[in-house]
């Protein structure tokens, strides 16, 4: 038997040993999984993505989404299915895409409310948009249209504001969410000429269209994707574009600055965001591959014919436009008591 004297030196040489093949294991095995994980990252996509729209079928995110993603997904290698998820003023869908498996094979698209001001409107989201969404790309911009029915027998802006003026509360006007830059153009327009009206919130821009067709609702500010193609058929007039200047895209659309109505300036842009837990060389792949879609020629035309303005900036410039859309419509938002539905 080994007394004291012995066995305590033999014990730290074993206790020496064991820690020194153990620091020697683990960085063999890191440098053997280094390169595994890269080859990983480098492989992605191995498989189809989803692109997740918070609104119904046909609305502006959901053109957006389908033609970027088609070429996106090619650029990528993979398909890239849309899958609509509308409700809540975009809540349900962007909490969709925050919860996913942050992966990078689910993303999506969306807009001003569930993004910026809806952090504003509701007393609970169930999300953070600004912790657990990581920007990708800003796509569109796209001026709203004030529009009417035909039927109504107003041929131009002037004849709208003095209709509101002269009946309070007469007028219904519709979104697609509370919010929205279709809803907050309204409210600002209203509070600019001292007039009022009714807001009624929809699931989406063709809902919301629908309601103006069916007469509930009497007059809209909605993307010119919605209401342009109604516009040409006749049966709605286009008044004016929430926007400073007059758009490219619209240029016999008068603004409502052109008519004495300062400071009215609403872009119903469309960006593309992904689960901010996503590792960071994927979301610069998807981004990038983003990115390069909004640029191409063949997209940019087919993104202009649905009367958008193509952007695809960086991820740091679309955080940058959401911080100063959130400094825009915060005022607003507060002073009339704006809450979400």
């Amino acid at each position: 038997m080994l007394d004291s004297s012995t066995s305590q030196p033999g014990r730290r040489l074993s206790r020496r040993f064991a820690r020194r093949f153990t620091t020697r294991a683990v960085a063999f095995g890191l440098a053997v999984l280094a390169p595994l994980a890269a080859t990983a990252a480098d492989a992605w996509p191995t498989q189809p993505l989803k692109a997740v729209v918070p609104f119904g079928p046909g609305s502006s995110p959901d053109q957006v989404a389908r033609i970027v993603s088609e070429k996106a997904g090619a650029i990528l290698g993979q398909t890239i299915v849309v899958e609509n998820k509308p409700g809540a003023s975009g809540n349900i869908g962007t909490f969709a895409i925050a919860n996913a498996k942050p992966d990078g094979y689910t993303f999506g698209v969306s807009i001003t409310g569930p993004l910026v001001n809806n952090t504003l409107l509701f007393d609970k989201l169930p999300y953070a948009p600004a912790k657990d969404l990581s920007p990708l790309t800003l796509a569109v911009h796209q001026p709203n249209v004030l529009v009417v029915p035909s039927a109504a027998g107003i041929d131009n802006i002037g004849q709208l504001l003095e209709a509101l003026k002269k009946n309070p509360d007469k007028y219904n006007f519709p979104s697609p969410g509370a919010g929205t830059v279709s809803h907050l153009a309204v409210e600002l327009l209203l509070q600019q000429i001292g007039a009022r009206a009714t807001h009624v919130p929809y699931p989406s821009s063709p809902a919301a269209l629908t309601s103006l067709l069916s007469g509930d609702t009497q007059f809209a500010a909605l993307p010119p994707i919605a209401v342009m193609p109604m516009v040409k058929d006749g049966r709605l007039k286009a008044l004016a574009v929430t926007s400073s200047k007059r758009s490219a895209l619209l240029p016999d659309i008068p603004t409502l600055a052109e008519v004495g109505v300062q400071g009215i300036e609403g872009s119903a842009w469309i960006g593309f965001v992904v689960s901010s837990k996503t590792p960071a060389d994927v979301q610069k792949k998807l981004s990038d591959a983003l990115i390069q879609a909004i640029h191409d020629p063949e997209v940019a035309k087919r993104l202009q014919a649905q009367f958008m303005d193509p952007v695809g900036d960086t991820p740091a410039q679309f955080r940058g436009y959401m911080d100063d859309e959130l400094k825009r419509w915060e005022p607003l938002i507060k002073k009339l008591g704006i809450k979400g539905q």
